[in-house]
């Protein structure tokens, strides 16, 4: 797709707004961190994780304050590091409907998703809060999900519960909960004839895939709905095998989507 890639030397963890709720400025300047290496490489950051983007977004837009970043800056300065606020961390979505363009996507997809039929799912950190990830001057990032489906040839099956937690974050505190969340979304979505739900999260990806058959276990019924991440429905698109995009690690099965994928070959 001529992106090429340049790993950050020594970066951190975004810290998943875990360590934000225990410290948010410990967990600010982690980012901040991330942030001023990348600047020093003079490359803008793209990550595949929805949660990362939330709380990188969230993390810039509190150093807006030239007071707060200067006192980010102290921290810093214990390594040699400065940020000077500058930074755009983005999610590949993002880049894809941003920057990219779809346009330039479709030269690479070799096979075309018409025989699937794809539910979004956002999550929380994608969407919300709308400010810090600047949803106002983006209004199509709340639309990004749908605009790719469709770009891929997939039959989109919208649902109400696409921008609402998957209950990865509630996981190790209250669990039931967390399987009712599983079980509703991934159900609802069954139900309204869905191939496959995709996320642009990894952490939605691995409660919504991880622990489906428990939660379908805690609701009593049977689900088996795939989930893919983001990345896997464009690699099927650009016709790479399900071997290589890992399909065959996942949970839940994806052998009914391949065979559809298949039978169209």
């Amino acid at each position: 797709m001529g992106i090429e890639l340049e790993e950050i030397p020594g970066w951190t963890c975004t810290g998943a707004g875990v360590i934000q709720e225990k410290n948010q400025r410990f967990g600010d300047t982690l980012n901040a961190r991330n942030f001023a290496k990348a600047e020093q490489m003079g490359l803008p950051i793209l990550t595949i994780c929805s949660t990362c983007q939330g709380v990188m977004s969230q993390a810039n837009h509190r150093m807006r304050n030239p007071e707060y970043l200067a006192e980010i800056n102290s921290y810093l300065a214990e390594e040699g590091l400065e940020y000077s606020g500058n930074s755009e961390p983005k999610h590949l979505l993002w880049i894809l409907i941003e920057d990219y363009g779809l346009d330039h996507l479709m030269p690479h997809i070799t096979r075309q998703l018409t025989e699937l039929k794809i539910a979004p799912f956002y999550g929380c950190y994608i969407v919300r809060p709308t400010e810090a990830l600047d949803i106002a001057e983006h209004p199509e990032r709340q639309q990004s999900l749908e605009l790719l489906i469709d770009a891929l040839g997939a039959t989109l099956v919208d649902f109400e519960g696409k921008t609402r937690c998957c209950g990865f974050p509630i996981l190790t505190i209250n669990e039931r909960n967390s399987m009712a969340m599983v079980g509703k979304h991934t159900s609802e979505v069954k139900d309204l004839g869905a191939d496959a739900m995709v996320t642009p999260c990894p952490l939605c990806h691995l409660n919504l895939d991880g622990f489906q058959p428990k939660a379908a276990s805690q609701i009593r019924r049977s689900i088996d709905l795939p989930i893919l991440h983001m990345p896997q429905l464009i690699g099927l698109a650009m016709g790479m095998s399900p071997a290589d995009l890992g399909l065959k690690k996942h949970i839940v099965s994806t052998g009914p989507l391949e065979v559809k994928l298949d039978a169209r070959r």
